[in-house]
This record gives structure tokens, sequence and C-alpha cells, in this order.
């Protein structure tokens, strides 16, 4: 083993590295068990030896290969994390492979662990009678076993579905329950979203394949965002549209791709404007959408006054009458001067 580290720590690669450091104890048992057995003939060890001998070879067997299957699963899945950076910019691939590969070397887990231990308990003459002996009534067992734990069972079967559909994958941006979040970690029956304020959300694998959510990044990280203003009736909009592009040109979150603005509704007071832009990831589309309202914001206040909403009433003005009593007033004076 000594050798092996030293001609692994002269290549290049740390594959062999990893391989070696989780195989190091797991191999110690194995051959510990293999000169054990070699050396067991020459031993005078007696019916009685025999028996414990036989009893404790069928419990450390199975168990050292249980050990030896889990560490190659565990070495097989540390390499491809290694070999797959999902912090690139372009990571669909990697992200598709660490998914893959996370759910079934969990699913390996599971079944080498379940299989190590009936075989350890069948090794065992009583665990090995009474299980014969339930073997009549496992039908029974079963649809009690599998009624009990029907959703645990659900679940289960929705990690394996997950790993060969993949409707979700690690740092996908999701939007589940309304909260907006990345896909930090998948086991075989929850999933662990990590939201925008640094909260968890657990979510049952299920749940991903029976009911609605959106996926943000499922073909590609790159994004179109959104921010909308309103403004008065008589705003110059062509103006803005330009304004918009020159605020997206000079902001290093923008990939280049979109930049438009666009009247989407008119209302009696105020027309609503929406500003497309594109990003590389939904981070970034999300900073963006935010530069570009708060600058386009400050921009029709400073340059643009005129275009900030407003309020419009129509005044009718009418003539003004005459008081009461003006014309009897006018007509007793006539008569008194009359008279």
């Amino acid at each position: 083993m000594f050798l092996l580290r030293r001609a692994a720590a002269r290549t290049a690669s740390q594959s062999d590295d990893i391989v070696i450091a989780r195989f190091r104890n797991p191999t110690r048992w194995l051959f510990a068990l293999i000169g054990l057995s070699i050396v067991k003939p020459f031993m005078d060890l007696g019916p009685q030896g025999n028996g414990w001998w036989s009893f404790l070879a069928g419990l450390t067997a199975p168990a050292v290969t249980g050990w030896m299957l889990a560490t190659a699963l565990s070495a097989a899945n540390e390499i491809v994390q290694l070999r797959t950076d999902i912090s690139v910019a372009d990571n669909l691939l990697a992200r598709r492979r660490r998914t893959r590969v996370g759910i079934l070397y969990r699913i390996g887990l599971f079944l080498v662990l379940i299989g190590t231990l009936c075989l350890m308990l069948m090794s065992i003459p009583a665990v090995r009678a009474v299980g014969v002996t339930l073997a009549a009534s496992a039908g029974i067992g079963a649809l009690a076993v599998g009624a009990a734990a029907q959703p645990a069972l659900k679940n289960v079967i929705a990690g394996i579905q997950m790993a060969f559909t993949e409707p979700i994958r690690i740092d996908d941006v999701v939007i589940v329950d309304g909260e907006w979040g990345r896909i930090e970690e998948i086991r075989l029956t929850y999933v662990v979203i990590n939201i925008w304020d640094q909260r968890r959300l657990v979510v049952p694998v299920s749940k991903f394949l029976e009911e609605n959510f959106q996926n943000w990044t499922r073909s590609s990280s790159e994004l179109l965002g959104t921010a909308f203003l309103h403004v008065d009736r008589t705003a110059d909009v062509p103006r803005l549209r330009a304004k918009l592009t020159e605020i997206v040109s000079a902001d290093p979150l923008w990939d280049g791709r979109v930049c438009g603005l666009q009247v989407t509704d008119s209302f009696p007071t105020y027309l609503e404007l929406r500003c497309l832009v594109s990003a590389a990831n939904a981070g970034r589309a999300f900073d963006l959408r935010c530069n570009v309202r708060e600058a386009m914001t400050a921009f029709i206040a400073r340059d643009m006054p005129e275009a900030l909403p407003r309020t419009r009433e129509l005044v009718t003005l009418q003539p003004a009458s005459e008081p009461a009593g003006t014309s009897s007033s006018s007509s007793s004076g006539s008569a008194s001067s009359s008279v």
C-alpha cells in the first residue's frame, strides 16, 4: 500500500489518490481474512473452535465484502464530483452527471447495506431458522409492510425515477411553493433547496414528479429578466428606449443577447413599460433587473419629470350667476325714483 501511495503521488490525476485513500482500511481487513483462511487448515481448533470460527467468518466475510463494495461506490462518486465542475458558466453537462451519479450512488449504497445485513443475519443459525419459518407468511407481511411504508417507498421509487428522467439537477434554479432557490442536495427520498435568504427548504422527491414547479435552468442557465415601469401617457418612449440601451450596455451583468423596451399595457392615467434584458444565469439576471429598475427610475425623476404618472381632471368654467334679490332691488329703486 505504501508503494501504491508513492506511485499515485507522482501522477497528475487525483483519482488514484482517492481510490487508494478509500480502500486502505477495508483492504487491510480483507488481507487479514485471507491470511486467516490460509492458516486455518493448519490450526487445531477442535469442534467448538471450528463452530466459533464458522460463526465469526459468516459475520465478517459479508461485512468486509459489503465494506469493499460501499467503498468502491463512494470512490466512484467522489471521482465523478471531482471531474464535474459546476462552478463554470456552462455547467449543464456537469450538473447532469453529478446528479445522476449522486442518486445512483445512494441507491447502490442502500442496496449494498441491505444485502450485507441480510447475509450477516442469515449466517446465524437461529435467525436463519426463523427466516425459513416466516417465509410462509411473507406475502401477508409484505402487504402489511408495504401499506405502512407506502410514503417512504413512493419517495424511494421516485428517487430512482428521477435519476433517469432528471426533472431537476444539482444547482438548478427552481421555484417551489413560491420560494426561489437552488437545488443544493438530492437524497434518495428528499431534496434540499437553498433559498435566496439562506433558509433550507426540504421537499419530498415525489413532489417533483407529481406537482408543478418552475425550473429556470432546465436546458440552459441563460435567462431573460424584466423590469416594469409606469409612466405618463405622454412620455417619450423612444427616448426611454435609448436610455435603457445605454444603461444595459454599460452593465457587466448583461450578456449581450437581449435588450428591449415595449409598451405592454395602457391604462387611463399611465402606460406600462417592460424592460426586457438577458443575463448568463439567474443570479446575474436578478441583479441586472434591479440595476435597470433603479437606473431608469432615477433617469425619469431627474431628466424626464414630465414622464411621471399624473392624474388629470377636466374643469368646466360656468358664467357667474347674479346674486339673489338684485332684480327686485333695481325695480324698487326705479319705482321710488319715478315717484
